[in-house]
C-alpha cells in the first residue's frame, strides 16, 4: 500500500494498511527530533508494518512518564518510526518519510501548549493543549 524510508534508503517500512490516525505534535521533544516546529505523524497497527534495514534505537521518556522507542537510520540519522510503550499494538511513522504530498491531512493537533504562535491550522483539525486522553486538554 505505502512505503516509508529514511533519507538514504537503508531503513524502510512497507505499510499494508491505511493509518489508524494522523496527528501533528508540537511538544518540545518532537520539535527537537525533527528540527521543525512540529512533527507530522501517522499511526499504524504494528501488524501492518514490515520493517527492513538497520535502525538505532533511542529511548526517551514522554510527558506521560512512559517510554517511547525512537528508531532512526544509523547511516543518515533520519527518524522513521517509533514504538510507544503505552500502546504496544501501534507504531508511529514520520509522515515525511513517506514522501507523499497526497497523504491524508492530520486529524488532530496535540501539545498545542508549545505550538509556535505563527503556525496556523484549518478548522478541520481537532486541537488539544496536551494529549487527548486528558479531559482538560482540548483547545478553545
Amino acid at each position: 500500500m505505502a512505503n516509508a524510508q529514511c533519507a538514504c534508503g537503508a531503513l524502510r517500512l512497507m505499510l499494508s494498511e491505511p493509518p489508524r490516525s494522523t496527528a501533528l505534535c508540537h511538544c518540545f521533544a518532537c520539535q527537537r527530533r525533527t528540527g521543525a516546529p512540529f512533527s507530522a505523524n501517522a499511526f499504524y497497527s504494528v501488524d501492518s508494518v514490515e520493517i527492513s534495514g538497520p535502525s538505532t534505537e533511542f529511548v526517551r521518556t514522554a510527558e506521560s512518564g512512559r517510554k517511547v522507542r525512537m528508531h532512526f537510520c544509523p547511516a543518515c540519522g533520519s527518524t522513521v518510526y517509533w514504538k510507544p510503550d503505552a500502546s504496544p499494538s501501534v507504531i508511529g511513522v514520520a509522515v515525511g518519510s513517506l514522501a507523499d504530498p497526497d497523504f491524508a491531512p492530520p486529524a488532530m493537533s496535540v501539545f498545542e501548549q508549545s505550538k509556535h504562535k505563527w503556525v496556523r491550522l484549518d478548522g478541520t483539525v481537532e486541537r488539544f493543549q496536551r494529549m487527548p486522553s486528558d479531559k482538560r486538554s482540548r483547545s478553545t
